[in-house]
């Protein structure tokens, strides 16, 4: 009887000596920290700010992480009736005061856009500018082949008011939904001259070669931005906001060929 109890007691001594010296299971409440919560922010933004955008991006991640940006270009007249006919976004840059008034009529805006970069018309040509064009007046000669914006883009309202102010009528072989379009049309001698954004002409690298005009100052183009109304990521909406407002952002900016506000 004695052996039977001394066994039972040495049986659980091993049993608890076990229980002990295993690993437990809970988890650790130790400095570990969670990976950050995955977002992703939606941009809509004129087609001229494809280059400055796309910059900003990466520090914008980069300061953010976890989000993801995803910035969708386009004419701006474009955008803005898209986030009008329900689009999901956070943040809308426009290329004019007017495409964002569209917005902003519709209650769409979270607060009143504010402007945070100009712009201006360049002709842009083959490189070595083989049909001469000096002028705005050179646009309209018969054998120039020329390429603009349509009336409802920013940049063919802009274009129209210099034809306005120069009394210059143009005869387009096209007219484009943005400038990236026209400065493609242009790049590949499927035009000899397109009127596009200054930014535009030096974010081709090359491709295409600018000339400038006095009279593009009449047509100055604004840039407003504003965080779109009930956006589903609207904290991230204001910091982008003020990144592009803030100093990197205007030196981004600037380096493209955009004015201050």
């Amino acid at each position: 009887m004695k052996r039977l109890v001394a066994a039972g007691v040495a049986g659980l001594a091993v049993v608890l000596a076990a229980a002990c010296s295993s690993p437990s299971q809970a988890p650790s409440s130790g400095g570990a920290s969670a990976a950050p919560e995955s977002r992703t922010l939606t941009v809509f933004a004129a087609a001229s700010l494809t280059e400055s955008f796309t910059a900003l991006e990466k520090q914008f991640e980069t300061d953010n992480p976890g989000v993801d940006v995803k910035l969708s270009y386009g004419g701006s007249s474009d955008l803005a009736q898209q986030i009008v006919n329900g689009a999901p976004a956070d943040v809308f840059a426009a290329a004019s005061d007017s495409t964002m008034k569209t917005v902003s009529d519709a209650g769409l805006t979270a607060a009143a856009p504010t402007v945070f970069a100009t712009n201006v018309l360049q002709i842009a040509t083959a490189p070595g500018n083989p049909k001469g064009v000096a002028a705005f007046a050179d646009l309209a000669k018969p054998d120039v082949k020329t390429v603009v914006c349509a009336p409802q883009v920013p940049c063919g309202a802009a274009t129209t008011k210099v034809e306005q102010s120069t009394g210059v009528d143009l005869k387009p072989v096209s007219e484009e939904n943005d400038v990236k379009s026209v400065l493609s049309k242009v790049s590949t001698g499927n035009a000899d001259a397109g009127l596009v954004y200054v930014t535009d002409v030096n974010a081709a690298k090359g491709q295409v070669q600018g000339v400038s005009f006095p009279e593009s100052s009449a047509a100055k183009t604004n840039y407003p931005i504003a965080v779109v109304k009930d956006a589903p990521q609207a904290d991230l909406a204001q910091k982008w906001v003020q990144l592009v407002e803030g100093e990197n952002g205007r030196k981004t900016l600037e380096a493209q060929g955009f004015g201050a506000a």
